[in-house]
């Protein structure tokens, strides 16, 4: 389903929240809710049900709101997919996405658009900090220590050098529940539908060729944890998100910055996640382990690898 430009008036909202869902009836009450409990009222919030099996239709349906849309795909066509679709059903001036089993505090769009207010030209868009939630001890404590070690210094905003930092993951955003962004951008922007993992990062990337996106330093959105994706798709996506952002990749090599290294770096850590030390080892650059920090990093995934191969 999609909405041409005939269809939007005056009476459009000034936020379309894109909700993609897939098997997530239990918990999707709790993304619309936390939508609809916006202190910037003026919204509209698209589920796109992304073929799922479930009761998902019924739960939107059973809303007895006007801001609530309900589009359905026939067949599982995966989230870059739904939100490609919410995108084309929206009529807001800006788009925000929202994962189906993630929710917002009330006040996130709001802050959003006023910081976006203190802004100039070509900024085209904001996004929030977030909070985790049902995550692993141990999981906890690597995200506290790489955002103290990686990432303390890293640029939260602006245009190619936001995209530099997010494409060498000096920043984490979440903008699969974060981001805010113009649905006039939007028009020829897109989902990489190619990409289960880092679709969100390549938007980003793409969002910022074309201007700036603003940071609000603010826990604004609760991200649950669902489990992660095995480390071979980690492996494939990665691959594509970097050849999709080729260019990149070797402007920042040019400046010194080794961009693969540093996604090898990552890769390492998701196979030590589920014990595989071989597949590790093919992807650790021993250069990287000059760096202390990677170092640190290496025993501490070891360390955890070593009890699920004991577990096992």
């Amino acid at each position: 389903m999609s909405e041409t430009d005939d269809t939007r008036d005056a009476d459009a909202p000034r936020v379309s929240v894109v909700i993609p869902a897939y098997r997530r009836a239990d918990v999707l009450p709790r993304a619309v809710d936390s939508a609809l409990a916006q202190t910037m009222a003026d919204l509209e919030v698209v589920v796109v049900d992304d073929g799922s099996p479930d009761d998902t239709a019924a739960v939107v349906r059973a809303y007895d709101d006007p801001r609530v849309r309900y589009v359905a795909h026939e067949t599982n066509r995966g989230v870059s997919a739904a939100r490609n679709t919410g995108i084309e059903a929206a009529r807001g001036d800006y788009v925000a996405f929202l994962d189906s089993d993630d929710e917002w505090l009330p006040r996130k769009l709001e802050r959003q658009l006023a910081a976006l207010e203190t802004k100039g030209e070509g900024w085209v868009g904001a996004y929030c900090d977030y909070a985790s939630a049902d995550l692993p001890a141990g999981a906890r404590i690597a995200a506290a220590v790489s955002e103290r070690v990686f990432r303390a210094n890293a640029i939260r905003e602006g245009g190619r050098e936001l995209a530099e930092a997010l494409l060498s993951m000096r920043v984490f955003m979440g903008p699969g529940s974060t981001l805010l962004v113009e649905r006039e951008l939007l028009a020829d922007v897109r989902f990489d539908e190619g990409l289960s993992i880092y679709e969100d990062w390549d938007l980003v990337l793409r969002v910022l060729a074309r201007g700036k996106l603003a940071h609000v330093p603010e826990q604004l959105a609760l991200v649950h944890y669902s489990g992660d994706a095995p480390a071979d798709a980690y492996a494939r996506n990665d691959r594509r998100y970097l050849e999709r952002n080729a260019d990149l990749v070797a402007a920042l090599r040019e400046r010194g910055v080794d961009v693969e290294r540093i996604h090898r770096m990552g890769l390492v850590g998701h196979y030590l996640h589920e014990g595989r030390f071989r597949a590790a080892a093919r992807h650790l650059d021993a250069r990287a382990l000059a760096d202390p920090g990677n170092l640190a990093r290496l025993a501490w995934w070891t360390l955890g690898g070593i009890r699920v191969a004991l577990r096992a």
